[in-house]
């Protein structure tokens, strides 16, 4: 099996404020090249200068959290179409670990690119389009005290703890299902 796709938690807190959602971040910061997803966990805090979501900046919604689990992801080769799929398979595969947490299934629920606990907002999400790659940040309120609008946090309102263990399991599930969506895509023979 080809395997392609490359993971890392960091240990250290990071502040996400919307300029680590850039081409050769995880690379530059992280020493690891090609495709790529890392976790971390830290403060979210994204002013409008720094908002890709041009609906968000319309809005004037600003993006905070005292403390997140995120995800930066970084896809070479890919069109944002592309991008935005692979950016609902990970919240989907999000969604599946946290339910592995005895988490009450009928409160957790997906729209979209976000999840919901409960009516609160759980996750913000975002894929975009750089000069040479596709960026996707998720992101999952920890506390879901001071957020903006109405939230739900891990740790606040689901009693979870394990953190780092989740957020590795997020990201081995997602590099497995790149794999093989990568390697079904070379065993196929050509339809003529």
């Amino acid at each position: 099996m080809i395997t392609t796709m490359k993971h890392k938690f960091i240990e250290n807190e990071i502040c996400y404020t919307g300029k680590e959602l850039s081409p050769h971040w995880i690379y530059k910061n992280h020493n690891i090249q090609g495709d790529a997803i890392v976790s971390f966990i830290g403060v979210c805090e994204v002013k409008l200068t720094e908002m890709v979501d041009i609906e968000d900046v319309l809005d004037n919604s600003p993006i905070y959290s005292k403390k997140m689990l995120h995800f930066i992801v970084e896809h070479f080769n890919m069109n944002l179409v592309e991008g935005i799929l692979r950016q609902r398979l990970l919240v989907t595969i999000a969604r599946d670990i946290i339910l592995e947490n005895k988490v009450n299934p009928n409160l957790l629920c997906r729209k979209g690119d976000d999840l919901f606990y409960n009516k609160g907002k759980l996750s913000v999400s975002i894929a975009a389009k750089s000069i040479n790659s596709v960026l996707i940040h998720f992101g999952m309120n920890i506390d879901s005290s001071d957020a903006p609008v109405e939230a739900a946090g891990l740790k606040t309102e689901m009693n979870l703890q394990n953190f780092r263990e989740i957020a590795e399991k997020i990201m081995i599930s997602y590099c497995r299902e790149y794999d093989e969506i990568i390697n079904a895509s070379v065993k196929v023979k050509g339809i003529i």
